[in-house]
């Protein structure tokens, strides 16, 4: 039963990387077979991110109700009948209207699996689990090119990762026995319990006053912000201002996820061994080398393409590695509520912080990159040094 629905549960990883691509690879062809600007596809972001962070802040309630298992089909359901609504769409505004369900239904999944695995499967399958999130999310982008070059457009591209995600929700639905006959891990000095056993909803006014969460909510913000901010303005940046050919630095900036993809792999190899701790510490300090590489003066542009691709790799376990050390640094009777409200910072800053980049680039250009990532890079393991710090005086 342990590796059957390991296996589902992976499965379900590349499913919802599947639907993170599409927006982005068909919007060129979709606002002008809609009638919109280009600039719209912000709005339509926006109110998928305002609806993962409403999902996110409610699943601890829904999860304790209802279990991870049966969230999880209904949150992947109800992606799928979103992601169908969008190939029948007629104009923008009614995209946005399913941009809604697609949103409450992407948070509270993220939520739940990511809580889920933490508490019944090593750190290893939590590195694996969000690289297969990776295959998914490249996936898409040649779905949505396949379905372009064949003339069918953009609509059956979304038609066909719909029907994905419904063939997923029945494998979930068919695999709910499952959910609860799978042993928690349990860490040093703490006996297995079952994932049938719940305890009370924990409020959100409670969550943030749990000492030390506020410290992991800033942490995974920073993380987040540096993140999405690489991956939207990396290649400008290096074109901008070090003057790459802008071939080359589309290239290099695609490394930069794949780098994010292939370390999270790698990670899983060694993940077990070396703690969560050491996994935040050491990819947070890699970003900040790859940040340096970037950002030094010299006359070749090796050195700042390569830093990109450390810069990926160092992304590569601190996601995982912050969700999977939830159970042991605030407790298993607060692990859901705490994944929960990491998930909404989560989307907070992959939503705030690319925008607030552009808006500062306005001003001081788009040289200012490096330190912008800079500060992230600092403010990220400054908060989750401290919180290492305080779980240890407990």
């Amino acid at each position: 039963m342990y590796s059957l629905l390991l296996a589902i549960v992976y499965v379900a990883f590349i499913s919802l990387g599947l639907p993170d691509s599409l927006l982005g690879a068909g919007w060129p062809v979709m606002h002008q077979d809609l009638g919109v600007s280009l600039g719209l596809a912000g709005v339509l972001t926006m109110i998928i991110a305002g609806g993962t962070i409403v999902s996110s802040l409610a699943s601890d309630r829904l999860t304790r109700r209802w279990g991870a298992g049966l969230v999880t089909a209904v949150s992947v359901g109800t992606t799928a009948v979103a992601l169908l609504g969008f190939s029948f769409s007629p104009s923008f505004w009614v995209l946005c209207l399913w941009a809604v369900p697609y949103g409450l239904g992407a948070g509270a999944v993220d939520a739940a699996l990511n809580n889920y695995v933490a508490l019944h499967y090593a750190a290893r399958h939590m590195n694996w689990l969000h690289s297969f999130w990776g295959v998914g999310a490249s996936i898409s982008p040649f779905i949505m090119s396949y379905a372009l070059s064949a003339g069918w457009g953009w609509s059956s591209a979304y038609r066909i990762v719909g029907v994905t995600q419904v063939v997923l929700t029945a494998l979930l639905v068919a695999s709910l026995p499952l959910w609860g006959k799978v042993h928690r891990v349990a860490p040093t000095g703490e006996h297995e319990e079952t994932s049938g056993q719940r305890a009370a909803h924990v409020p959100l006014a409670r969550v943030v006053r749990i000492p030390g969460v506020l410290l992991v909510l800033t942490a995974f913000f920073a993380y987040c912000a540096l993140e999405s901010t690489s991956i939207l303005w990396a290649a400008t940046y290096l074109v901008s201002d070090r003057g790459v050919d802008a071939t080359a630095a589309a290239a290099f900036a695609s490394l930069f996820l794949l780098g994010i993809t292939g370390g999270r792999f790698l990670a899983g190899f060694f993940a077990d061994r070396v703690g969560d701790r050491f996994l935040i510490r050491g990819g947070f300090a890699a970003v900040g080398v790859g940040v340096v590489l970037i950002a030094l003066p010299v006359g070749t542009d090796a050195l700042a393409l390569a830093g990109l691709v450390v810069a990926g790799l160092g992304c590569a376990p601190v996601y995982p590695a912050i969700i999977h050390s939830t159970p042991v640094n605030f407790g298993r009777e607060n692990s859901q509520a705490v994944v929960g409200v990491q998930m909404a910072a989560a989307y907070t800053g992959s939503t705030l912080a690319p925008p607030a980049f552009g808006a500062l680039s306005t001003w001081l250009g788009t040289g200012v990159l490096p330190v912008f990532l800079g500060v992230l890079v600092v403010l990220g393991l400054v908060m989750s040094e401290r919180l290492n710090r305080l779980v240890d005086r407990r």
